[in-house]
């Protein structure tokens, strides 16, 4: 209607007074905009041609507009925050939030936002179960229209944690969906902007939330930070990256500096910036003082009343160990006996009544009125199973395809078996393990040569790993170290069987190679030395599962996905809300993960094989063998052939094993989450042109590769986002790795962890018969069970990792499971509700097929007598340490 726009309803009036008395003067059309106006003037339509005014539409859209200004309706918002431990700090006349409701709609008469409309939030009610409510009350106009976010102001004198906004409505209740800390005016005097539960891509958005959408991202990439304002806040809300420069500490012992992992010299993924200062005596090194600071709503919600979870406990731990250590008796040796093992579930430890280790570890500590505590251990599954079944082949094998680590068995594709290290190097690179053992120890089922061509050889190989690692662990206090392969033969009833393992010793400047082969044995000394054999082996495995299947391919990877997309996705961006509850929590595991257990002398370093060497073997591994595009599962099945594309089977792959039981499983899971990831992009992206637009999308996908995998960024394997099923493929991977992944190698780690002989994390001495001294050999002949003792983890390095595991393979009260309960925003949405109803379906069907495959003896690897049942994949669980449930994110 005009040529100019005016600010606000107000001015528009104004200037309509000034037109009614002065219309021939046609400077009263042009109004300049208030001096630090918030609004945006959002863009004119076409008016196809100059603007007209006439008197009389003048006092007609006048008397409208005096109408108009007086239509207001009281609308009620109910805000439900949780009371943080300490209670509120009401302050005096109870004004304790301030609340403005922005419209995602422009003004038809100005083309501009509308103004916000404001009001104080009192407190109103404390439910007594840790929930506050407060209430605020809005004159809101009538034509005021779709209500687009809301801003919040903190005048209260200290955080307070939002979980929700309701507004009572008269076309019904809307409700905002928080879930953050809201820091007080005092620390933060921005107002905190939360958008409505409707999603909408970057050209999508409305206009009048397109700057506030434009503003948040910025505070959340700390643009709006001064430079060199130094350590983060623990009010901030900062997504940064930095390279692993923390885990040392220099500045205590020069024995505790670790070389910077990440970059050319030790590619690794990025973590969260935490602003720290260099340490003095190393610069390249961040200091560690103080806490670890992640974004305040990456952080566990520590609500009144919350359990005191392994999640809490893993700050805890340096505290606890020193007491365990001085309640044992000779810490640093081996148990004497297989009983005194037994005795830590039957009788367990005396801990001194002051030591206080009962509030951080109940499920561990029996609590006595007038005795000592007693530290006393839960009897892991396997043993309360089978007790000797740890010592059994056939469960050595069948752990490899149902136990903790089902994530390296892989089919024999080349042979000879031969190393690709440098000989000059190393030594001689072929194996000793020829076709003449395979065929001795296979028996006549079948020749080598049919064995290979059908596919019946698979390996667990760690030689090439290991070897540049073996004489350097080697020097390190109580330790020792081999490269390792296993070789195992695929009977007709899919189950393995172990038939050699190699243990290789690579050659230095004083010493030539040493490796020798071991089989399967049928005299005392034979089988005495396959067992000790069968220790190496495994914990070989046990270090490899902690540190890469574990920690290095879902904690550690998942963290650039999480600090790329809060930085480039906004909130109410359609894929961040897909992605967002598989990213809960992460960020502060890992920054506890950086405190406690990956740390220079922390649990990984004094407890597993790699000793101070574990980060970078780590980066090793990262740089051979990870790539995105073999983290989804059928890719990672077909990479170590141990599946085939095949479009007619199930799940369009066909398994080389038949009976492999986290695969048979986790197949099903990841065509739900495939299926329900695909419902969803193609809702908000009906073709390949929304994908491209997508300015936001291809933002974070260009930043996980190129700062925060940069060390990999020129890699060829990473997949484009041109398409939905580029998009598809992506979104599918992360979900998978974040829940199933995650799930299958954390919860089952104090059932087959728990009882160590199983899976020793190192190992202390070398095999009898590696360049023995009399007194070595004659101790092995006359007591060979001390010297498996000696071979296994000191009483000390146990029970910290016993502990450890407990923690980790506990789940919380407040998990958050697979198809539980479906995000605000999900159910917001018909259609995707639908598609979430659906997936639900599916896991509960996946429940049921996993109960059933589980009393089918037919399937010997997860049924049978005294056999663990595979249930690390079932999606929920109750609380504590069940060896099943799928949470959505890396929360533990």
């Amino acid at each position: 209607m005009f040529c100019k726009e005016a600010s606000s309803s107000l001015q528009t009036l104004n200037i309509a007074k000034s037109l009614s008395s002065q219309f021939t003067k046609p400077s009263a059309l042009i109004n300049p905009l208030s001096a630090g106006h918030r609004h945006k003037v959002c863009p004119r339509p076409n008016l196809r041609g100059r603007c007209t005014v006439t008197a009389s539409k003048l006092s007609d859209w006048k008397d409208k507009l005096v109408k108009e200004k007086v239509k207001k309706i009281k609308v009620t918002g109910i805000i439900t925050a949780n009371e943080i431990i300490g209670g509120l700090l009401h302050t005096v006349l109870g004004r304790s939030l301030l609340v403005e409701l922005i419209s995602a709609e422009t003004d038809p008469r100005t083309l501009m936002e509308k103004d916000p409309v404001k009001d104080y939030a009192r407190n109103v009610l404390f439910d007594g179960v840790g929930e506050d409510k407060f209430e605020c009350e809005f004159d809101m106009p009538e034509d005021f229209g779709e209500v687009g976010a809301i801003r919040i102001l903190n005048h209260e004198r200290q955080e307070i944690f939002l979980k929700e906004m309701k507004l009572e409505l008269p076309d019904g209740p809307v409700i905002f969906t928080c879930n953050s800390w809201v820091a007080p005016k005092s620390e933060d005097p921005t107002k905190r902007t939360f958008f409505s539960n409707k999603s909408y891509l970057p050209f999508k958005t409305p206009e009048p939330l397109k700057k506030l959408r434009k503003e948040e991202l910025e505070t959340l990439q700390g643009k709006n930070r001064e430079k060199g304002a130094g350590e983060f806040e623990k009010f901030e809300r900062v997504y940064d990256y930095d390279v692993y420069n923390d885990v040392g500490n220099p500045d205590k012992d020069p024995d505790l500096a670790r070389p910077v992992i990440g970059g050319l010299s030790h590619p690794y993924p990025r973590r969260c910036k935490t602003g720290r200062k260099p340490c003095r005596k190393d610069p390249s090194s961040e200091s560690r003082k103080g806490e670890f600071y992640v974004p305040r709503d990456e952080e566990f919600t520590t609500i009144k009343g919350a359990t005191f979870t392994g999640k809490a406990i893993l700050a805890a731990l340096p505290a606890v160990f020193p007491q365990i250590e001085a309640a044992l008796v000779d810490p640093n040796m081996p148990f004497p006996h297989f009983k005194s093992i037994e005795d830590l579930f039957e009788e367990g430890i005396e801990l001194p009544k002051d030591a206080g280790l009962f509030p951080m570890i109940p499920r561990l500590v029996k609590a006595a009125e007038e005795a000592d505590d007693i530290l006393q251990f839960e009897s892991p599954i396997l043993l309360d199973k089978d007790r000797f079944s740890w010592i059994r082949d056939d469960e050595f094998a069948r752990q490899t395809l149902a136990g903790l680590n089902p994530y390296c068995i892989q089919l024999v594709q080349e042979w000879p078996l031969k190393s690709k290290l440098d000989p000059a190097v190393y030594g001689d690179p072929n194996s000793l393990i020829t076709s003449e053992i395979v065929e001795r120890e296979i028996k006549g089922v079948m020749s080598f040569d049919e064995a290979l061509e059908n596919k019946r050889l698979f390996l667990l190989d760690y030689h090439d790993l290991l070897l540049p690692y073996v004489n350097k662990v080697r020097e390190l206090d109580d330790s020792n170290l081999y490269a390792s392969r296993a070789l195992f033969f695929l009977s007709d009833n899919s189950t393995l069987r172990p038939v050699a393992i190699e243990l290789t010793r690579p050659q230095d400047v004083n010493r030539p190679q040493w490796r020798q082969v071991f089989t399967p044995g049928y005299d005392a000394t034979s089988c005495w030395l396959w067992t000790l054999a069968k220790t190496h082996a495994i914990s070989h495995d046990a270090g490899y599962h902690q540190l890469i299947s574990h920690w290095l391919r879902t904690h550690c990877c998942m963290e650039p996905y999480i600090i790329a997309a809060n930085r480039q996705l906004s909130a109410m961006h359609p894929i961040y809300r897909l992605l967002h509850p598989h990213f809960r929590y992460t960020m502060e595991i890992n920054a506890r993960a950086r405190q406690s257990l990956i740390n220079a002398g922390g649990i990984i370093e004094s407890c597993f094989w790699p000793g101070k060497y574990s980060l970078e073997l780590s980066s090793d591994v990262y740089d051979k063998l990870w790539r995105f595009d073999t983290e989804g599962l059928p890719a990672d099945l077909i990479s170590r052939g141990l599946a085939v594309e095949d479009e007619t089977a199930e799940h369009g792959v066909r398994l080389t094993i038949p009976d492999y039981p986290f695969a048979n499983d986790g197949l099903m899971l990841w065509d739900a989450l495939k299926e329900w990831v695909t419902d969803y992009v193609k809702h908000y992206y009906p073709d390949a042109e929304h994908v491209m637009l997508d300015e936001e999308l291809q933002g974070w996908w260009s930043e996980v590769r190129n700062i925060g995998h940069g060390d990999k960024k020129n890699e060829p394997w990473w997949p484009n986002l041109k398409t939905q099923d580029d998009l598809i493929g992506v979104v599918t991977t992360i979900a998978w790795v974040a829940s199933g992944h995650h799930a299958a190698a954390n919860f089952g780690q104090y059932g087959y962890g728990g009882y160590f002989p199983n899976r020793p994390t190192t190992t202390r001495i070398k095999m009898p018969v590696e360049e023995p001294t009399e007194e070595e050999l004659r101790e092995f002949y006359e007591e060979p069970e001390k010297t498996m003792l000696k071979t296994f983890p000191s009483k000390k390095q146990a029970t910290k990792v016993m502990v450890t595991l407990d923690l980790l393979s506990t789940h919380s009260p407040d998990e958050e499971y697979l198809g539980e309960n479906p995000e605000a925003a999900w159910a917001h949405e018909p259609v995707i509700y639908a598609a979430y109803e659906r997936f639900k379906g599916k896991l509960q069907y996946l429940e049921g097929v996993i109960d059933e495959r589980n009393v089918n003896v037919s399937l010997k690897n997860r049924a049978g007598a005294g056999v663990v049942k595979y249930e690390l994949l079932k999606p929920i669980s109750e609380p504590g340490v069940t060896g099943m449930g799928v949470p959505y994110s890396v929360s533990i």
